[in-house]
Order: structure tokens, then C-alpha cells, then sequence
């Protein structure tokens, strides 16, 4: 944890060796719970770079505080990102982290010549939607019931299950498109269930692991079904710019 009333300062590069996979690990587990089912294993973060996807470390000094994982692949008949894994140690967050790791992950993406990364993210975590829709200027694509089943859930699955929004971030320009007031400190200075640490499954690492949701605890206890309802509309209820942006 940085120390009190100091900004952190950081690098972000890929991982490289046996040591930062397993502390890349042991990220996943202190994010999700030690019983999350769905850790991605060292061999598995190795060899993913090398078919051009994505396994970058935010570190400070040598120790690793967070970490951003996707594959490469083609959707729709062009190339495509899905970013599945993103989270920042819980004394890390709300330092524009997050942000940072998605930034550089965009930026040798489009390096490689791709321009969309898709990912998803939990409709009841309020602090990734910021993230995703407000900041990074993604927009929900899609929404998927219980996506990942039971068997995938991990202590920030509840509510409503594994229902996720499916977004997609165009790449290029983005840099244009993000709102003034989201820079963080740039490089040096969030499984993308959530992005400082929810899980993308994106779970862009869960944001805000076993904190309330933002919506009526009662109701949300009560009415999942009803929940459920209300979500999958809300692709189509989120008006977009010109540019296909949530406005």
C-alpha cells in the first residue's frame, strides 16, 4: 500500500518470469476469493504472449499491484481483443490504475493492428460502469444471462449471478474521445470482472469485490429475476453520440 498522502508512482510492462506468473496467481486469488475456480495458470499467462495476446503487470519497484490479461482472435471476420482479466490491489485502487492498465493495453494493440477490445462487466457494480462507459468511452454491446454458469462464481457474483454486460471499446482515436478530467498519470504511474479489481471475466477485476451495490439491498435480494429484466434493456436504453460513444 502506498504510503498515506502520497501519490503511488508505478510502471507497467508484460510479465516475464516464473515469479511475477505466480504472483499474477496469487493477484487472481486475493481479487476473487481462494475459492475462485476460474484462476488462469502461469503456462496459460506464458504462452498467451506469445500469439499476440496481452499479460501486462502494473509493479512498483519489483512487486506486482496489478495486472491485465486478454486474448487476441478474430470476431465478426476481423481482428478483436477480449479482454478477460483485469485487477489492482485493493491499496492500489482509486489511483487511476485501472485506467492506466487498460491504456496500455490498448495502445500495443493498436501497435499490432487491432482496433476493438470487447470485455464484460457485472450491471450492479456502479464503479466499473464509470470506468468503462464514463472514462474509456466503451459502450454495452450486449447482454448475456448468467454467462459464466454456477460453477464460475466467485465471492463478487451475487445478486444476479454471472449476468454481464458485453462492451465494446473502438480503439482508434480513442485517446481523443476520453473525457479531459479521466487522465490519470499516464503509464508510469483495474479478469475484467472488474477493472480495479473485478474480474472482465473482463471481469475487468471486481471493482469493488464484496461491496453493496449501488441499487435497494432489498431489492435486489428479493427480485433477481426482476434485476435481470431491468438489464438486459439497458443496451438499448443508453443513448450513444455520433461516434457510437455512451453519451
Amino acid at each position: 500500500m502506498p504510503p498515506t498522502g502520497s501519490a503511488p508512482t508505478w510502471s507497467i510492462r508484460p510479465l516475464r518470469t516464473p515469479a511475477e506468473y505466480e504472483a499474477c496467481v496469487a493477484l487472481q486469488r486475493a481479487t476473487w476469493g481462494d475459492d475462485f475456480r476460474e484462476l488462469v495458470p502461469p503456462a496459460l499467462l506464458q504462452v498467451t504472449q506469445k500469439i499476440g495476446g496481452i499479460v501486462a503487470g502494473a509493479f512498483v519497484e519489483d512487486r506486482l499491484i496489478g495486472f491485465v490479461f486478454g486474448l487476441t482472435g478474430v470476431r465478426d471476420g476481423a481482428l478483436a481483443h477480449w479482454s478477460h482479466m483485469l485487477a489492482v490491489e485493493a491499496g492500489y485502487r482509486d489511483h487511476g490504475l485501472g485506467r492506466a492498465l487498460k491504456r496500455y493495453q490498448r495502445d500495443q494493440l493498436v501497435a499490432a493492428g487491432c482496433t476493438r477490445m470487447y470485455w464484460t462487466f457485472d450491471p450492479l457494480v456502479a464503479r466499473n460502469a464509470w470506468l468503462n462507459l464514463h472514462h474509456l468511452g466503451a459502450r454495452v454491446v450486449e447482454y448475456v444471462r448468467d454467462m459464466y454458469g454456477n460453477t464460475s462464481r466467485s465471492r463478487t457474483d451475487t445478486v444476479i449471478g454471472s449476468d454481464r454486460f458485453v462492451v465494446r471499446w473502438d480503439l482508434e482515436g480513442s485517446r481523443n474521445r476520453e473525457i479531459e478530467g479521466s487522465r490519470g498519470r499516464g503509464i508510469e504511474g483495474s479478469r475484467d470482472r472488474g477493472i480495479e479489481g473485478a474480474r472482465s471475466r473482463s471481469r475487468l477485476g471486481a471493482l469493488d469485490p464484496p461491496a453493496p451495490r449501488s441499487l435497494d439491498p432489498l431489492l435486489v435480494r428479493e427480485s433477481p429475476t426482476a434485476m435481470s429484466r431491468i438489464c438486459s434493456t439497458a443496451p438499448s436504453l443508453i443513448p450513444t453520440d455520433a461516434g457510437g460513444r455512451s453519451a
